[in-house]
């Protein structure tokens, strides 16, 4: 298949900079970042006919599996991985999975409605009580655990329209 330029520089336009800074936040290494984003997009657009749900998190997931390949490979060759500076290979995947988990909730959050968002961020993310949430968001407590209630069901419609398993 030929390469369409036009859809390669849409994609990096459109998602370069988060995927940059996602790779970033794993390997503090800018060269081994920007190689991972190129790939990524280059996967991502010879895989596009068959991609279902959100793109984004499709980009995500794909620099997360190139990610853990190229740290596989690296403990392949011990040198390569002491310059890196990689920790266990458990910790690795997990510190991807983990960022990848923060970045798709910080996408899923973005599509909430501000009301619903607000509420889930005030109980779940600043750890409020219904009652302190009450007073944070000046809104009554039965509408805080309404909005909470129809929050995460939004929510979850909206991670499973991402692809994101539970």
């Amino acid at each position: 298949m030929p390469l369409d330029e036009d859809v390669v520089a849409a994609i990096y336009r459109d998602h370069g900079t988060a995927l940059r800074r996602f790779v970033l936040s794993a390997s503090r290494d800018p060269q081994l970042a920007e190689d991972v984003v190129q790939e990524t997009v280059l996967r991502v657009w010879q895989q596009a006919p068959e991609i279902t749900g959100s793109l984004r998190s499709y980009l995500f997931r794909t620099a997360r599996n190139i990610m853990i390949d190229n740290y596989r490979k690296a403990q392949r060759r011990p040198a390569e991985a002491l310059e890196r500076d990689l920790a266990d290979p458990a910790d690795a995947v997990e510190r991807v999975d983990e960022l990848l988990n923060r970045v798709l909730m910080e996408e899923a959050l973005l599509r909430l409605s501000s009301e619903h968002r607000d509420v889930l961020v005030a109980l779940h993310y600043r750890r409020f009580t219904v009652n302190e949430a009450s007073v944070q968001l000046n809104i009554p407590s039965g509408t805080v655990k309404s909005r909470a209630f129809y929050a995460v069901r939004a929510l979850r419609t909206i991670l499973d329209e991402m692809g994101v398993e539970r």
